[in-house]
C-alpha cells in the first residue's frame, strides 16, 4: 500500500481560480483533477476572499479588518471578519452538495503562520512577525482554529479517505532570511532563528492529516520543512536550481512527496505533455531514484494558484496536469 493517500499519476490544483461563481470551480476541481480534488479559493470575490483574509476568518480569539495598509488585528469582530467567514461556510456549504457519495482523498489550502505574521500587522505597531509573544499567539489560534476547519471539511466531505492540507507558505523565504519589509517599508525584521521557525510550522500541522506546504517563491527551505515534519513539499519546478538538488535529494530520500508546479498559472500556450512532464522525469534521473516511485512520490500541479488565468486556460492547465501526470506512469524512463 502507498504511503500517500493519492495513487500513481496524480495531479491536482494549488487552490485558486479566476472568477466568481463557486460551484464552477469545484466542478472544475473535480472534473479536471479527480485523483486529489481540493476546495477551490476566488479571490476575485475581494475582501475576505483572498489567502490572508480567508484564513484570519479561522483564528480564534484574533479577529481581523482592513486597514489601507492591509490586514490588521483589530479589537473586536467587525465587517471584514465576518465577510471572510461568510464567504468560506457559503464555499463550504456549495462544497457538501457537489461531494455527495465523492470517496477519496480531498486536499484543502490555507495560509501558513509564518506568511501571515509577515502579513498581518499588530493593532498599534508593527507587523507581527517583528513581536515574538504575538507570534506565539497567532500560531496558537490558527492550530486551534485550523484543525476546528479540519474536523468541519470531514463532517462534510464524509467519503473523504484522507484530508491533505497544503500550508501555503510564499514568505518564508523571506522570513528566514530577514527580506520582510517592516510595517512603514523603510526597514526590514530580523530573520528568525531556522529552528523557531520549524518548530512554530509544525506546531500547526493537523494530525491526523497528511501535511504539504506549498512555496513559490526562491529558496525553498527544505531543511525547514523537514524539521517541522511536513509530509510533501509543494513548489514550482522552473524555479529549481541546480544548488538545491542535494537539499531535494534529501527530501525525496526522506520519502517527503513533491508536487511539482510544471504549467504557468496564467495563460500561456501549453506544450505536449511529455515536454510538461519533463522537469519531473529529469528531476528523478539526475539524482538516481528508481523510475519506480515517481509516479506515487510527485504529483503534477500548474505553478501557482490559476486566480489570474481565464477560466478556459484553469480548466487546461489542470487538465494537462493530469494527462502529464500518466507520463510518469506509463514512461517514465524513456
Amino acid at each position: 500500500m502507498s504511503q500517500y493517500p493519492w495513487g500513481e499519476a496524480t495531479a491536482t490544483g494549488i487552490g485558486s481560480h479566476p472568477g466568481e461563481d463557486h460551484a464552477e470551480a469545484v466542478r472544475v476541481a473535480f472534473g479536471e483533477s479527480p485523483a486529489l480534488p481540493y476546495l477551490p479559493e476566488l479571490p476575485a470575490r475581494g475582501v475576505g476572499a483572498d489567502m490572508i483574509g480567508r484564513t484570519a476568518s479561522l483564528l480564534l480569539e484574533l479577529p481581523v479588518e482592513v486597514q489601507p495598509s492591509g490586514w490588521r488585528f483589530a479589537d473586536r469582530p467587525g465587517r471584514d471578519f465576518k465577510r471572510a467567514r461568510d464567504h468560506l461556510v457559503r464555499d463550504l456549504d456549495g462544497l457538501e452538495e457537489v461531494t455527495q457519495g465523492y470517496e477519496g482523498p480531498f486536499k484543502i489550502q490555507v495560509c501558513g503562520p509564518w506568511t501571515m505574521a509577515a502579513a498581518i500587522e499588530l493593532r498599534y505597531g508593527d507587523k507581527t512577525l517583528a513581536d515574538p509573544g504575538a507570534v506565539r499567539d497567532l500560531v496558537d489560534s490558527l492550530t486551534e482554529g485550523l484543525a476546528a476547519h479540519v474536523a468541519d471539511v470531514r463532517r462534510r466531505v464524509p467519503g473523504a479517505t484522507e484530508i491533505v492540507v497544503q500550508i501555503d507558505e510564499p514568505g518564508l523565504p523571506g522570513v528566514l532570511t530577514g527580506t520582510v519589509p517592516t510595517a512603514s517599508g523603510f526597514g526590514r525584521l530580523a530573520a528568525v532563528d531556522r529552528q523557531i521557525v520549524a518548530d512554530r510550522l509544525g506546531a500547526v500541522l493537523p494530525a491526523g492529516t497528511f501535511t504539504v506546504v506549498h512555496c513559490c517563491a526562491p529558496g525553498v527551505p527544505f531543511g525547514v520543512l523537514r524539521m517541522a515534519g511536513v509530509g510533501g513539499v509543494s513548489l514550482d519546478a522552473h524555479l529549481m536550481r541546480r544548488r538545491d538538488e542535494d537539499a531535494i535529494g534529501e527530501t525525496v530520500e526522506a520519502g517527503t512527496a513533491l508536487f511539482l508546479g510544471v504549467v504557468p498559472g496564467v495563460d500561456a500556450r501549453l506544450p505536449d505533455v511529455d515536454v510538461v512532464a519533463a522537469p519531473a522525469v529529469e528531476l528523478w534521473r539526475r539524482l538516481g531514484f528508481p523510475v519506480s516511485t515517481l509516479a506515487s512520490q510527485v504529483v503534477l500541479t500548474p505553478a501557482c494558484g490559476l486566480a489570474g488565468a481565464s477560466p478556459a486556460y484553469a480548466r487546461t492547465a489542470l487538465a494537462t496536469c493530469r494527462k502529464a501526470a500518466r507520463v510518469l506512469q506509463d514512461d517514465p524512463g524513456e
